[in-house]
C-alpha cells in the first residue's frame, strides 16, 4: 500500500506516534515494541477523547457504537517491528494497546486524518 508512513512506538505503558495527524488514504504504521511485554495494536475512528474510550472488564470494548474499529496487529513480541496498512478517511482516530489493563495504564495516542 503507499501512502503515508506513520511510526510508533510501544512500551509499558505508553504509545507514541511520530506524529500526531496525516492524510487520508493509505497509512502505514510501522509499530515497534520497546517494552518487555506482548503488546497489540488496535486503529479507532472515534469522536471521544483518547482517554475517555468505553471499558468494559479491563479493556475498550471494541464492539461499542461509539467505536468504528478499523483494523489490528496482534501478539507484537518484545524488541520485534509489526507493520499494519490500513485505509483512513477524513476523522478522528485513537491507536491502542487492548490487552487487559493496558489502555488504562495510558497505552494509547491520537491520530487525526485530513
Amino acid at each position: 500500500m503507499s501512502g503515508a508512513t506513520v511510526n510508533a512506538t510501544e512500551k509499558d505503558f505508553a504509545i507514541a506516534l511520530d506524529q500526531s495527524s496525516t492524510t487520508s488514504g493509505g497509512v502505514t504504521f510501522a509499530v515497534t515494541n520497546q517494552g518487555p511485554s506482548t503488546h497489540e495494536f488496535v486503529v479507532f475512528k472515534t469522536d471521544l477523547a483518547p482517554d475517555k474510550l468505553p471499558v468494559k472488564n479491563g479493556a475498550v470494548d471494541e464492539d461499542s457504537k461509539q467505536l468504528d474499529h478499523i483494523d489490528e496487529q496482534e501478539d507484537i513480541a518484545p524488541g520485534s517491528t509489526s507493520d499494519l496498512s490500513v485505509t483512513l478517511d477524513p476523522g478522528s482516530y485513537v491507536v491502542i494497546c487492548n490487552l487487559p489493563g493496558h489502555y488504562l495504564q495510558g497505552m494509547y495516542a491520537p491520530l487525526t486524518v485530513s
